[in-house]
Order: structure tokens, then sequence, then C-alpha cells
């Protein structure tokens, strides 16, 4: 038989083939279930391993936390009633700080049900199954804590009644979990109502219609609807129930108990409320849509007025400076570190924690506040803040800050015309563009700190442009088209100076961010984008506060020395131990060589009277306050939305801000109005306490100031040089000039700050001269002057028409030659025996 019909040896091939693939099937199946079985087993045992080592470590975390009793969490729960006060300089009481806090506790039946399931339904929708705490909320916390990616989660009731009332300031994943320890403990104590009655009484619930601050539900009935807390009906209900996550923000009441403009985040978390409770199944999808179609701003209640109210500006800006203060401190104490301090969570858990200290703990906060003088600043807004109006009919609102140059203590400070017409604190919060005053710390400041000018150093204020191509121009839009001393920039207030040093101030030393990094930072400016490496940022175009720019001042007034504003001395706990106690750190930003020129060439701004008249009505006001070191600048931003005018003597320094809340135009001589105001203000401040000026002290410069004489045509030491193969003999005269550094280059061709070679060409041809002609003309005019003082009758022209004049109209004139500049007595005309009337100026355009 051949192979072909024999059917075994066809078969067999077919045997063997099944074989293999059963084979190799089997081995992989078994294979496959070995490793299913191994994974499976692994996870089971890294899980298991993974749990132990989470519950070791949070073992570890709470092993040395102490159980309270029932007493003890009876007493934490209840503990808000106890007071804290804030106080003047004087230990004069400003106020109670729980006076501000209405709060009525109420039984747990006198509380609606529809209450309670609004709060639990949004605070805590798991709050009738868990124990006190979510185990999932634990897993996350875990796994945050050991990756640092992610939140641990929201709290329950409970735990947010552990943090507020128990725990200390801690944010750390230790406190969490004895907070989540604490409120596994605390339930065996209470019942789940006692807990949801105890967190309705305690939370904040915003504003009532007296403008009050409010916490318990029953208080949020009474002074939002009008009704009991057993009483609302579930729209109301739900509105309150909103409230707690953001309590000012959700309420529909001003701080005078005036309805908002605009209420609708109340709202709208209203209605989240309410779609919480459908989805929990509290209430039906009818009663939703009802309660959410439900026209609630019918029963919120119209405004009233409480008998005794006198917070306002003071109140609310110690108190804030109180939370501010303590939080850091709490912060420093438990070893956070200033970045993460920044950070919004960590920052906002410790504010809170300091607001409930200071609410709770009975505290006594002494502040720095000297109350005649703050008393002095309020009579004057009162009776002079009229000047500063434009006759627009719009208000122009104002802030000041007087501080004490040697320690950076706020003795008072201006918040606004009036609290109840605009809650906006212009002198601590508000932030503006600072216009001219920036150039004295911002530009030439730096410049002369970097031994870059000296005081009679010149300036290119031809027209010029910024690296953009956009023009720069100076007030009156015009260029005084030759070189001006530093000195006579400030005077006139030119831009094109300023422009030209800051420019060339970033080009030398190689950052566009120099002046910030290396002078605005060690004064805790705040940082925005990139707006300080901006060339505008000369003029002032980066928004800061009053306070900010009084700091500035302070440390040129105090040798460069910064000392950060504050206004808080201590804080004491009812039992007189220091919680808190200020202690100086004060900050070297620029030499005392540089801060001492600076006073010296802002003393000459103030003197020369150009763009202010300030001194010369101060004069007419109060010759022996007129008479001490004034030095300072003025500042307009564009289009003369905002005004200042800061001023320093040896001892204080003195800022004001001016401008409408809806940045609108001001029209007229914004700087005059500035200055009469200010004069005004300032000698009420004098009346109240003249200690504090220390009239007799004058600027110095400081040891190591190199007075130097150099050429008046130049501002460098005079010498000849080689220019396009000639030999060029500088022709001016000898001035003396104050550097901060013994380096003092000599004549050249290109000697000053900006500008073309045309424009040097131009003025090397013969201009300059002519200029130079005109200083010494301004010599003469100065002399004039000097011998004026010895005669009081002799006529001059009042500054006050001068301070309308274009920089250009004052660009061929130079300051004295002197390092100092003389003080002068006011026209004798310039008297103003009784408080003027309110003017009513016709629009006009100015700035500077």
């Amino acid at each position: 038989m051949s192979a072909s019909e024999n059917p075994n040896q066809q078969k067999k091939p077919q045997k063997k083939i099944e074989g293999d693939v059963s084979f190799f099937a089997n081995v992989t199946l078994r294979v496959f279930q070995s490793v299913f079985i191994f994974i499976i087993v692994a996870i089971i045992l890294l899980g298991s391993l993974g749990a132990g080592v989470g519950a070791g470590y949070f073992a570890s975390l709470v092993e040395k936390t102490a159980l309270l009793d029932k007493e003890s969490y009876d007493r934490a729960f209840g503990n808000i009633t106890e007071t804290s006060h804030i106080t003047y300089a004087n230990g004069e009481r400003i106020a109670t700080i729980s006076s501000d806090l209405v709060r009525t506790t109420v039984a747990s039946d006198e509380i609606s049900d529809l209450l309670k399931n609004a709060i639990i339904s949004t605070e805590d929708e798991h709050f009738y199954k868990h124990k006190g705490f979510v185990p999932k909320a634990v897993l996350r916390a875990l796994i945050s804590e050991a990756t640092g990616i992610g939140s641990s989660g929201g709290s329950t009731l409970t735990q947010q009644l552990i943090k507020q009332q128990v725990l200390t300031d801690e944010t750390t994943f230790q406190r969490k979990a004895n907070e989540i320890l604490l409120a596994a403990h605390a339930e065996k104590f209470y019942s789940k109502d006692e807990i949801v009655t105890t967190y309705l009484n305690i939370s904040p619930f915003g504003r009532n219609n007296k403008g009050q601050n409010i916490a318990g539900v029953q208080e949020a009935a009474l002074g939002i609807f009008g009704v009991k807390a057993s009483e609302v009906n579930l729209a109301q209900a739900a509105f309150i129930a909103g409230l707690p996550q953001s309590p000012i923000v959700y309420s529909p009441f001003t701080n005078t108990g005036e309805l908002k403009e605009d209420y609708s985040y109340g709202l709208e978390r209203k209605d989240f409320v309410l779609f919480n409770m459908y989805r929990e199944k509290i209430i039906t999808k009818e009663e939703y849509e009802e309660a959410k179609a439900y026209d609630l701003s019918q029963d919120f209640l119209p405004q009233q007025t409480v008998e005794t109210n006198n917070h306002g500006f003071l109140y609310y800006a110690v108190l804030d400076a109180s939370v501010e203060t303590l939080a850091k401190h709490n912060a420093e104490a438990d070893g956070i570190s200033k970045e993460k301090f920044a950070e919004e969570t960590t920052y906002q858990s410790y504010r809170t924690k300091a607001r409930r200290e200071l609410e709770n703990g009975g505290y006594t906060v002494t502040s720095t506040i000297d109350r005649s003088l703050y008393d002095a600043m309020e009579a004057a807004v009162n009776d002079y803040g009229y000047m500063l109006d434009d006759g627009s009919g719009i208000p122009v609102e104002t802030g000041s800050v007087l501080m004490e140059n040697s320690t950076g203590k706020i003795l008072a400070f201006l918040g606004g015309r009036d609290y109840g017409t605009s809650e906006n604190n212009h002198a601590l919060d508000t932030m503006r563009q600072s216009g001219s005053t920036a150039k004295p710390p911002f530009v030439y400041g730096p410049a002369i700190d970097q031994g870059m000018i000296g005081s009679e150093s010149l300036i290119s204020d031809y027209s010029t442009t910024y690296t953009n191509g956009s023009p720069v121009s100076n007030a009156g839009g015009t260029a005084s088209n030759t070189f001006q001393t530093v000195r006579k920039a400030l005077q006139v207030s030119s831009n094109n100076t300023a422009v030209n040093t800051y420019r060339d101030l970033q080009k030398k030393m190689g950052s566009a961010n120099f002046v910030y990094d290396n002078y605005l930072s060690k004064m805790n400016f705040p940082i925005s984008d990139n707006s300080w490496q901006e060339e505008s940022a000369a003029l002032g175009s980066t928004v800061i506060t009053t306070l900010d720019m009084t700091n500035a001042y302070q440390t040129l007034a105090n040798n460069g020395v910064y000392q950060e504003g504050y206004m808080i001395e201590s804080i004491v706990d009812n039992q007189g131990n220091v919680i808190y106690q200020h202690e100086a750190d004060p900050v070297q930003v620029y030499s005392p060589a540089a801060a001492s020129i600076m006073m010296d060439i802002t003393k000459s701004v103030i003197d020369a009277g150009i763009t202010t008249s300030y001194k010369n009505i101060l004069y007419s006001l109060d010759g022996n306050l007129a008479n001490t070191s004034w030095a300072g600048k003025t500042g307009t931003s564009e289009n003369n939305v905002d005004s200042w005018l800061i001023v320093s003597n040896p001892a204080v320094t003195l800022s004001n801000w001016s401008g409408k809340d809806n940045n609108a135009v001001m029209y007229g001589d914004t700087g005059a109005r500035s200055g009469r105001f200010m004069a005004y203000l300032t000698t009420r401040l004098y009346q109240a306490n003249s200690g504090i000026f220390a009239v007799d002290r004058k600027f110095e410069l400081a040891p190591d100031v190199n007075s130097v004489y150099v050429s008046s045509f130049t501002g460098l030491k005079k010498g000849s040089f080689q220019h396009n193969g000639a030999t060029i003999q500088d022709p001016g005269k000898d001035i003396l000039s104050l550097w901060a550094t013994q380096d003092v280059p000599t004549s050249k061709y290109q000697f000053g700050l900006g500008g073309t070679m045309a424009n040097y060409d131009s003025y090397w041809s013969g201009q300059g001269k002519e200029a130079d002609k005109d200083k010494d003309k301004d010599k003469d005019a100065d002399k004039d002057k000097d011998k004026d003082k010895d005669n009081p009758d002799s006529s001059s022209s009042d500054s006050s028409s001068s301070s309308s004049s274009s920089s250009s109209s004052e660009s061929s004139t130079e300051p004295p030659a002197s390092s100092t500049t003389p003080e002068t007595e006011p026209p004798a005309s310039e008297t103003e025996p009784e408080i003027p009337e309110p003017p009513t100026p016709a629009p006009e355009s100015g700035g500077e």
C-alpha cells in the first residue's frame, strides 16, 4: 500500500500539531493564571502594606493628641463671647472687636428644619452617615500629603467645628489628622442635631440691614428677612445656608445696611443650595422650581440705623492690620516660609484663624495711631476737603498717611472724605498711578546711588520717544530742547529727563528690572507682570498705594533705611501675656549719601514752588512750621486722573493722593489744589501734636557725600578733551555738585544721559551756551530772593501761579549752585486768615 493510501501515516502529523497547540495554550493559560494570581496577591499585599503605612502614619501624627472630655468640648464650642479690644497708641479704646458682631444663640427647636437640611445638603451631604469624618477624604489627604498633589478634600460639619473652635493655627497634615481624630471623638458626646445646631449658632452670615456683621442663624433670619430662624420659608432658608462660605460677598447689604446695587452673587448661591437639596431628595422638583423662581428681593429688609456706630476707616483698618499681623506672626511661629505663606490657601487659612483668635481671644490690640493726629486729619478733610473738588459735581476722594521716619510707625491716616459715601480706603488699599512722585525713589535715587549722576549732572530734555516709538511728553506737551540738571529736572518735573535716566540705568546695569530687584523689592513694593521693566515706570505708570509711596519717601528721609510701615504695636491676651510685639527690621535700600543727596534735591523742589504752592501757603498759616526742612515732590497721572503731593521733614513723612473713584479726569489745576489742601492738613496736624514734627531739625548731607565743583555746561569736572580731531575746552563755570561716589568723570562731548548726537551737536554749537547764560540769570534771581528775606515787604510773584506753568517755560532756569536751597519767605500778600470759599474752577487741561 502506498503512503498516500495509508490513513495512519496521514493522521500522525495532524495529531502532533493539535498536541502542540494544546500544550502551548495550556502553558499560556497556566502562566496567565499564575501572573493574574500574583498580581491580585501583590495588589492585596501592597494595598495592605499601603493601608498599614497610611494607618501607621496617621497614628504617629495623632499619637500625642490629647482627647478632650465633654466639658472641654462644651467650653470650646461655647467660646464665642470672649471679646477683644483695639486701642490708640496711648491705650484709649477705639472699639471692642466683637461689638461689631451681633450674635444670638438659639435652641434646636427654634431653628427650622429647612435651614438644617439646607446647610447639611450644601456643606456636608454625608452628615447623617459618617462618624465625624468621611474615610475617602482621609485617603485623599494621605495621597495629597504623600505626593504633594491635589487637596485634602472638604471637611464635615463636625470637622469644621473642631477646626474653628478647638485647634491651633497649624495648616499641616498633622492638624488635619488631629481634626479628624477629634471630630470622630466629639461625635461620641453629641447627637447629629446638637452638632448642626452648634454650627448654625457659631457660623458668620454676613451683614444685616443695619450694616452690622452678624453670626448665628437667628440673627441672619432677623437681620435679613425680619423673621425668626424657625419661620423662614424654603427660599429664605437656602439663601441663609449659602452665606457662610463667603458671608460678605453673598450678603445683600453694604456696611451701612443699604441694599447692594448688585446682590446677584447671593441669589446664585441660593439656587446652588436649592439644587443640592433637590439632588439629595430633601425637596421635590416642584418645590425646587417654586423656590428658585421665588422673588426673594421682596423679603429683604429696608435699611435701618443703629444708635451708635463709630466704625469707619479707623476701625476696619486697625482690625485688618491686626488680622494680618497676627496671621504672619502665627505662620512664622509654625515655621511657615514667606513663599508658603503667600500661597492663597495658606494665607487665607492663617487670616481666618487670626480673625477668630482676635474675636474670641480676649486680646488687647495696641495700635500706633495717635488719636489727636487722627482726629486732626478727620477734621481737616471735613473742613477743607472741598478744596480738592474740581467743580465737575463728581466728588474728589483723597487719602493720606503720616509716618514716623525713624520707625515706620503710622501715626495717622486719612482713608477718604466720608466712609459712608465710599468705603475704599484710599490711604492703605486703593492702588493708583503715582505720577511724578515716582521720580525721586524710582529713578534719580537709584541713579545717584549707582554713581551715574550727581545733583547737577545734565540730562537730555530734548524731545524723545519710548523704545517702542511712542512719544514722551512733558506737561504742556513741549520740551525745553536743552540739557537740564537733575535738580532743575525735578523742580520742573521733566518727563523726558526721567525716562532718559531710567533707560540709561537699565542699560548700564544690564537689567530691565534692575530698579525693582535692587530697590523697590527691598521696600516690599508689589510686583505686577513686567510693569517695573517698562520705561513708563519712571513716570509712575505702575499702580501702588498711598502707603507704599509714603514708605518710599520715608526711606529716603531716613538715610536710605527702610522701616516697613506698621500699625500694630502689640497684642496682649487677657492674662497680660504678650502674644505679639512689633520689632524693627531695618533694611538699607539706598546709601546714606544717595539718600541725603535726594533729600537736598527734593527740598529744592518744595522751596522753588514751581510745581506746588504748598510751602508758600504753609508760610501764611504757620511760619514756624514752614521754616522746617520740607522736601518732597508732586505727581499727576495721565489725563489728570490722579494728583499727588508727598513731603518729608527729618522726623515725619506726609503723603496725599486725590482723585475720583471712577478714574474720571479732574479739571483745573490739580497741583495747586493738592498743595493748598496739604498746607491746611499739615497745619492741623501740627496744631494737634507739634512735637512729632521736630521743626528745629534740618536735613544734613551724609559725611561721605562728595561735594565737588563741576562745569555748569557739562555737569562733569572741567577739563579739555579731543573730539573729531579738535581739542575742546569745557566752557562752563564752576558749580557745586553732590555725588554719592568719589569717582566723578571729567568733561566729554557726550556728557549727559540721553540725547542723540544731533542734540549734543546743537548744544555744543551754541544753544547750550545760551542756556548757560540763562542759568546765570537765575543765580542772580536767587540772590535777589535771599535779599528779599531781609525785606519782608518786598513784592514777588505768587508761586501758585508758577505752579501752572509748563516745564518748558522753566527749562531755561537753573537752581542755585549751592548744595542746599535756602529757605524763602512767602510773598507778603500771601495771607489766608480765613477758610476760603469752595472754588468752582472751569474745566481745563493740566498735569505733570
